[in-house]
């Protein structure tokens, strides 16, 4: 559940909708009131009715996914009232990818690569969705603004550097990037860490990709970067985490570029807030 008081309130059965008991899932930090049903067969996710508009975006793009052939949620039911909105999705079977052993997400790791290449290999001009790097910029710039980068995000060496010199070390690489992603522009999931990713715990095959409010269009690295970065967690040191990128990009098919990496894994916290 939601730590933010706000979303208390907002529930499926205030918002209507039918089907059974509901119970609050107590992780993730998406802000959203989130809940499953009894049978744990579907998911909803509720907003106050300032944030609709959002979490609509969100239906739109899960509906989407679903019919390009990526494993993932469908979209069962959507609310929105005065109360505030909700979204009904069917629920994707298995155990996050962060909640398996290093040597079973090892097992799993090339097969994750190629559900990632497959996302990755939607066509383009299929997708009606960006997340560029020009948006990200764009609400890194509000974000700090506001001072609201939440430390715990940014990578330990940076968590107490003041979140505009963050930025503005990023800001002379942007043309640089720029360039890099109209050239390699694909179908990003948006947030690809370990929790979004959900394993067949069984044969540690991918069911599917969750939480997709923010897929869309953008450079690849967006995705790579955050993947990679989350899994370090996961790994029981350093060097196993270098070879573990190393057999992904082997199985993926790419030459890492690790400047290209970082960049992104130094933007993205800066855009959350």
């Amino acid at each position: 559940m939601s730590d933010h008081p706000e979303l208390q309130a907002v529930s499926p059965v205030l918002l209507g909708v039918a089907g059974g008991e509901w119970l609050p899932v107590t992780t993730g930090e998406s802000g959203a009131a989130v809940f499953r049903d009894a049978a744990a067969t579907r998911y909803a996710k509720c907003v106050p009715a300032a944030e609709a508009a959002g979490l609509k975006a969100e239906r739109d793009r899960v509906a989407w996914l679903s019919g390009q052939g990526v494993p993932g949620p469908r979209v069962l039911d959507w609310y929105s009232g005065d109360a505030g909105a909700c979204l009904v999705t069917s629920a994707v079977f298995g155990v996050p990818a962060d909640q398996v052993p290093a040597a079973d997400l090892r097992v799993a790791w090339e097969r994750i690569a190629d559900a990632v290449r497959r996302l990755h290999e939607v066509p383009v001009s299929e997708c009606p969705f960006r997340r560029g790097l020009d948006a990200m910029v764009a609400v890194a710039r509000d974000v700090v603004a506001r001072d609201a980068v939440n430390p715990e995000f940014l990578p330990v060496e940076q968590q107490h550097t003041p979140a505009a010199e963050l930025l503005a070390r990023l800001t002379p690489q942007v043309p640089r990037r720029r360039e890099q992603e109209v050239a390699d522009t694909v179908v990003c999931h948006g947030d690809l860490c370990l929790p979004n990713i959900i394993l067949d715990p069984r044969t540690l095959d991918v069911s599917g990709f969750i939480d997709l409010g923010r897929l869309g269009l953008a450079d690849r690295y967006a995705d790579l970067a955050l993947l990679f970065a989350n899994a370090r967690e996961t790994w029981l040191d350093e060097e196993r985490a270098r070879a573990a990128d190393v057999a992904f990009a082997e199985r993926y098919g790419i030459a890492l570029d690790h400047d290209r990496l970082r960049f992104y894994l130094h933007l993205d916290p800066l855009t959350w807030g």
